[in-house]
């Protein structure tokens, strides 16, 4: 399935400006003040072309789930390698775990994946910052922008699994009104190649 293997790269590790952007093992917290640690072991990405390749699942590219805007730091934007932590390829099966229920295509947001803690969107610990939580705007050709499809499809995803997590439709801070946030909360992912990049 994959064109290329996924490195595995400790974090602390990293140079000094990106473990800055990164911080690996960081305590940081969520919007009602509990602590969380950030992850600490990554997947490195040598270019846009390989993430573009680059399959976690049968339908589910690297690319999708990395996407994001000019409102990330420059240095993770425009430069490469890039890193996501590796509790991705988690991610990535519940996607497509949700996407055999819903038997249509699930299309993934902008900035709805992976965001680092540098994000100008990741003001408090969300699991975007673990790469364990998607933005789903679109599944097969219904838009997910009113209160029917997004509860429909959040009921749906939460089906797969009981540890994935769907907002509810809504205006407030912990509702949506334009996708489907789904998550399987704040992942620690420790695979067995990090014990040889540690």
């Amino acid at each position: 399935m994959n064109e290329l293997a996924l490195k595995v790269v400790d974090g602390v590790k990293l140079d000094e400006e990106r473990r800055a952007l990164l911080r690996p093992g960081d305590t940081v917290h969520d919007a009602r003040g509990r602590a969380r640690v950030l992850p600490r072991f990554f997947y490195e990405i040598d270019s846009w072309d390989q993430a573009k390749r680059t399959f976690l699942s049968p339908h589910f590219r690297l690319s999708e789930l990395i996407s994001v805007d000019c409102r990330e730091a420059a240095l993770l934007l425009e430069t490469f390698p890039h890193y996501v932590p590796c509790a991705i390829s988690i991610l990535s099966r519940y996607l497509e775990a949700f996407r055999q229920k819903a038997d249509a295509p699930v299309f993934v947001s902008a900035n709805g994946g992976y965001r680092s803690p540098a994000h100008a969107l990741s003001q408090v610990a969300s699991p975007h910052l673990w790469a364990t939580a998607a933005n789903v705007y679109r599944v097969g050709d219904t838009f997910l922008d009113d209160p029917a499809s997004i509860e429909k499809y959040g009921r749906m995803a939460e089906g797969v699994a009981p540890e994935i997590f769907a907002k509810p439709y809504g205006h407030g801070e912990h509702e949506t009104d334009d996708h489907v946030h789904l998550d399987i909360g704040y992942v620690t992912y420790v695979p067995h190649q990090a014990e040889d990049a540690a």
